[in-house]
Formats: C-alpha cells, sequence, structure tokens
C-alpha cells in the first residue's frame, strides 16, 4: 500500500486516479507522497518517508525544490495542465485593459431612476466618460511562449492584433505551437519598444527575477499596459508604481496582489484566478496524479521539476532505481555491485539534469536477502541518495 497525503483542495478527479485497494489517502503518518496545489512546504520538514511530491499546478514557488533534491524527493507538476483557464483569462484581461468596462459598470449602478429620470438618457449622456480603444491594429508583446504564452500568442492574433513573442528558452514542441506568422523578436528591448501591450508568461527563477525593471519599464512605449499572469517576483513592483505615476506605464494588472499594489488607481489585482477553474483544477490533479502514480508503482519519472524525466518499458520481474549526484562512473560501480552480488542485468537507463542523475535497472531475480545487500553497498557510496526496489505488478510478494 502506498499512501497520499494531500493538502488544499484537490480536484476528485485526480485523486480517482489512486485505485483504493493500493494507495492511502490522508490515513498515514508517514506519507510517500504529497499532493499539494498552494500549501506553502517552506515553513515544514519534509518527512523521511517522502518519495515525491505532486504539485496540481504548473509553478513550484511553494516547494523547496533544493532540500527536496538533496532528500531523493522527485517533484511533479502539472505544466500545460490550466493553460487554457490562463488563456482565456488574459484574453479577458486585454480587453478589459482595451475598454474601461468595470468601472462603466461601476458607474451604471449609482444612476437613479423614479419619475423624473430617466436612466436611459442618464446612461447615453454619461458613456463617453468609458470610451475605450480596440485591440484589433494594436501590438501585443508576449514573454515567455510556453504553454500558455503560445496560446495567448495565437488567441491574440485571431483577434486582429499585432502579435511579436519573445522566449530565447522555447522548446521545440511549443515552437510548433505557435503560428508561423507570429514573428519572434531577438531581444527583450524589442519586443519592449513595440508593443503596446505586454503579458508575461515565465516560470520565476533567480534568472527571472525583477525581470521587468525600472530600465526594462523605460523601454515600453509610454502609456504602454503591462499584465503579469505568470508568477509573483518577475516584476519589480516598485519600479511599476514610478512608472505609473508618471505616466510612462498608463495600467497594470497582475494576478498577485500585494500591499503596494491593491490601492493604487492605475493597478488592478485579482487574486490569483489564473487557474481557478473548475476544468483546469481536473486537469492539473489528474496530470500529476497519474504521474504520482507511475513514479511509485514503476520508478518513471515525468514531468518533474528537479530530476531527469526517464522512462523505460517494465518488462522483467524486478526494478532497481537510485536517486544520486551527477557523477562519472556511477552506472559502473552500481553494476560492479550487481555483479559481484552475481545479478543479471536485463535493461538498463541512466539520466542526468544538472547535479543529480537517475538510473533505473530492471533485472530477472532478486529475493530480500539480495536486496538488502545491495541497497546496503549502493549507500555506502558518497553521491547515492536514495534507493528504491519495484516489483512487477505480475510478481507476487
Amino acid at each position: 500500500m502506498y499512501a497520499i497525503k494531500t493538502y488544499n483542495v484537490i480536484s476528485n478527479v485526480g485523486l480517482a486516479v489512486f485505485p483504493k485497494d493500493q494507495y492511502v489517502i490522508n490515513g498515514a503518518q508517514e506519507p510517500d507522497a504529497l499532493l499539494i496545489r498552494s500549501q506553502n512546504l517552506h515553513r515544514g520538514v519534509l518527512p523521511v518517508s517522502l518519495l515525491a511530491i505532486g504539485r496540481a499546478g504548473a509553478g513550484v514557488n511553494n516547494i523547496p525544490l533544493d532540500k527536496a533534491s538533496e532528500n531523493g524527493v522527485v517533484v511533479f507538476n502539472a505544466p500545460g495542465a490550466n493553460a487554457n483557464a490562463v488563456k482565456e483569462l488574459v484574453i479577458a484581461i486585454l480587453i478589459l485593459a482595451a475598454r474601461p468596462v468595470l468601472p462603466a459598470i461601476e458607474w451604471t449602478k449609482s444612476l437613479k431612476s423614479g419619475d423624473t429620470a430617466d436612466v436611459t438618457l442618464q446612461a447615453e449622456a454619461g458613456k463617453n466618460h468609458y470610451r475605450g480603444t480596440e485591440l484589433a491594429g494594436k501590438t501585443l508583446g508576449v514573454i515567455g511562449l510556453g504553454a500558455v504564452g503560445s496560446k495567448v500568442a495565437d488567441m491574440a492574433n485571431q483577434m486582429g492584433m499585432n502579435v511579436i513573442g519573445y522566449d530565447p528558452y522555447i522548446s521545440v514542441e511549443h515552437a510548433w505551437q505557435v503560428q508561423s506568422d507570429i514573428p519572434r523578436a531577438d531581444s527583450l528591448k524589442e519586443v519592449l519598444a513595440e508593443s503596446d501591450y505586454v503579458t508575461i508568461h515565465i516560470p520565476y527563477n533567480e534568472e527571472n527575477k525583477n525581470l521587468i525593471g525600472a530600465e526594462e519599464l523605460l523601454m515600453m512605449k509610454k502609456g504602454a499596459v503591462l499584465l503579469n499572469y505568470s508568477r509573483n517576483g518577475i516584476v519589480d513592483e516598485t519600479a511599476v508604481l514610478a512608472a505609473l505615476n508618471v505616466n510612462q506605464l498608463d495600467q497594470y494588472w497582475t494576478d498577485f496582489a500585494s500591499d503596494g499594489l491593491i490601492n493604487h488607481d492605475k493597478v488592478v489585482v485579482t487574486p490569483h484566478l489564473g487557474g481557478t477553474t473548475k476544468e483546469a483544477e481536473d486537469n492539473c490533479a489528474y496530470m500529476v496524479s497519474t504521474t504520482l502514480r507511475k513514479y511509485l508503482e514503476t520508478g518513471e519519472i515525468e514531468h518533474s521539476v528537479n530530476y531527469p524525466d526517464v522512462r523505460m518499458p517494465f518488462n522483467s520481474p524486478y526494478r532497481l532505481t537510485l536517486l544520486h549526484q551527477n557523477v562519472p562512473n556511477m552506472v559502473g560501480r552500481v553494476a560492479t555491485i550487481l555483479a559481484d552480488l552475481n545479478i543479471n542485468i536485463a535493461n538498463m537507463i541512466n539520466s542526468s539534469r544538472g547535479d543529480y542523475a537517475y538510473t533505473m535497472i530492471d533485472v530477472d531475480q532478486m529475493d530480500e536477502e539480495h536486496y538488502q545487500r545491495f541497497e546496503e553497498k549502493c549507500l555506502s557510496i558518497d553521491e547515492v541518495i536514495r534507493v528504491r526496489g519495484i516489483r512487477h505488478p505480475s510478481v507476487k510478494n
């Protein structure tokens, strides 16, 4: 039996992935895996029993990745599962930024009706105060052409906007998803200088921290509109407020609230609504639950953010997996241990990601005594972090 501990509300579509006869949900003190959405794991200690963390969403800012990697805990997310929800929200925000619908609605609520008042005439007389602009013909700069950015770019293009994209790290998969007639900027400066609207869709990391700061805001067209529906920390809020105060920037729309933003007249903050749809929550929960289950039962890794993706057909009775530091000759040392135990290797794969690597080995025979000796010898290697033995479902305990 595997034990899963959940935080936050996880969609039943995701929880249904785990068979009740093989998994215990929130019923064990030592979980094999955590399934979370917004829970902040930086404040706690990761259980020794923990093998994996699944984040039912794309961002993993709330997970201590370094600590997880050091402890041999594989972290999974659900890239692209909420992309359509975020795309639709961003398109709605673009429309609201161009057309002052929200203040117009609030003003209309204040109209007074009665025997001497004609609400229709009042509305007609006041509507010119809420004159907007059209998006067609305007230029949208999309920073980041991944799962969300590519969808936003294509939709805006269909709406008649001139779209220019910027993403120096775009993958081949996402490059194919972006329409061929959407030009790509060679630099951040180029996309900022040409755009009437700029929307950000990149992950947060140290390299992207305050990517849009005072210098970048001065590169933008005077009176441009900036949208951040990606991650907190990518935009320097102090610089944005300064740019708004001198009319360098006309509006700032973001999904991330802070004390300095919520009371500014030119800032609109939505309460982290990007992936908050039933469909997105179902999709994210299902994707990450599926990859969690696959890892626990087969050792295969897919959609990990801290260890390499590794897949290999599970055709042998037993599988051995090792999470270890990415150092030379690790495979040879492990193979020697198996040879000394007189255990034949049926299949093997090794892959690395940065400082860490993962090795899967399928063997035809393995009893408890031999596994204990294998595990002990492997863990005596300083660079080995975690060792697991997995029986094929066809093998009886």
